[in-house]
């Protein structure tokens, strides 16, 4: 689309309102009695159309203030539409940089993880490493879930021994959140 020159398209505006102003005219005319007059008589005289009550002097004058306040509105509306086209900019700008921030968070959190997973592989490491009576001394001391966490992680050797090495009651608590860790999971 080839843009047009401001004189261009300021031509293309005032025509439609130069539209409006003839048909105002010709509205402010049949109100204000010409056109009872013309409905009367269908060939006026030249003293019916002398005697209207709006001469062409205070209707050209009428067109002219039409006019300015058609300009008028109308810079409105650029002033408008460009505050507006700013705004949208802004906004534009914004979600951006929500986006962006989003992504480097989102890849922040996704390191933390890595980390944090990188870190529980160890430590399952270290506790298999361990004599069990050691490791059953250590999980005494752990919150339940936490242990029963670990617990999933090991071995089953692993795991069997370190269990056998606690107090049973403990053992029976940490297989029981073990057991029932996925228990409101549906099934088929």
């Amino acid at each position: 689309m080839a843009a047009s020159t401001p004189r261009q398209s300021r031509r293309a505006r005032i025509l439609p309102v130069l539209s409006a102003v003839f048909l105002l005219g010709a509205g402010l005319r049949l109100v204000s009695g010409v056109g009872a007059a013309l409905a009367q008589d269908p060939e006026p005289t030249q003293a019916a159309l002398r005697s209207s009550p709006v001469s062409d002097a205070q209707l050209s004058l009428e067109i002219r203030e039409r006019e300015r306040s058609v300009s008028q509105r109308e810079a409105d509306l650029q002033e408008r539409e460009a505050l507006l086209a700013a705004a949208q900019q802004r906004v534009q700008a914004q979600i951006d940089a929500l986006q962006s921030a989003e992504a480097e968070l989102s890849a922040t959190m996704a390191q933390a993880d890595r980390a944090a997973e990188e870190d529980i592989a160890r430590l399952v490491s270290v506790f298999e490493a361990m004599e069990p009576e050691q490791a059953a001394a250590v999980f005494s001391e752990m919150d339940p879930q936490f242990a029963a966490g670990f617990l999933g992680r090991l071995s089953p050797t692993t795991a069997a021994a370190i269990l056998a090495g606690l107090d049973p009651r403990q053992a029976y608590g940490f297989s029981a959140i073990l057991a029932g860790r996925n228990a409101l999971v549906p099934h088929e």
